[in-house]
């Protein structure tokens, strides 16, 4: 008998994919989701306002690769700084707690999650978002991500990670005021 993959394959365009209003701050286009993918991974877009940061979290399950396509963030991981623009790259091995800040006016990088067992945290931490909203995940605000970031609400992030799993969350932003 042969196994039978769950994968499909995906084509989706530059702005195809469900966009949605991460409450932690800024819009996910969701480009593959790991039930599209037989689990294997998780991948989004992520469009962020300046100064959004992360509080210091890991994600037991699963490595996190972020790749930055425009902007740039400040990570924190091992008790470090790095300063990483377009074209680059930061992976957090599972586990390994870490944290970042936007650092530029907007910022937009692909965020892979390998594999892809914590698409009902980010999921449950978002609202879809119509045609009409902006990138900043408000009605009639800019596009490209630079207004001020929408409606966020860091208790239904904390309530999701509690419910799904998928994200330890350790401790506020480690960031020192700027």
């Amino acid at each position: 008998m042969e196994a039978v993959s769950s994968q499909t394959t995906i084509i989706r365009s530059k702005g195809q994919g469900e966009r949605r209003w991460f409450f932690g701050g800024g819009v996910h286009t969701w480009k593959a989701r790991a039930g599209e993918t037989g689990g294997a991974f998780l991948l989004f877009e992520d469009q962020m306002a300046g100064s959004k940061m992360t509080p210091l979290h890991s994600h037991p399950d699963s490595d996190e690769t972020m790749f930055i396509l425009e902007g740039e963030i400040l990570m924190h991981v091992d008790g470090e700084e790095h300063r990483i623009g377009a074209g680059g790259l930061a992976v957090a091995p599972r586990g390994v707690p870490h944290a970042f800040m936007v650092v530029s006016d907007s910022a937009r990088m692909l965020c892979l999650h390998t594999p892809g067992c914590c698409e009902a945290f980010y999921w449950d931490a978002s609202t879809p978002l119509s045609p009409d909203d902006s990138a900043d995940g408000s009605s009639g605000g800019s596009a490209d991500g630079s207004a001020p970031a929408g409606p966020m609400d860091f208790s239904k992030v904390q309530e999701s990670a509690r419910r799904n799993g998928g994200i330890v969350l350790l401790g506020p932003p480690p960031f020192a005021a700027r």
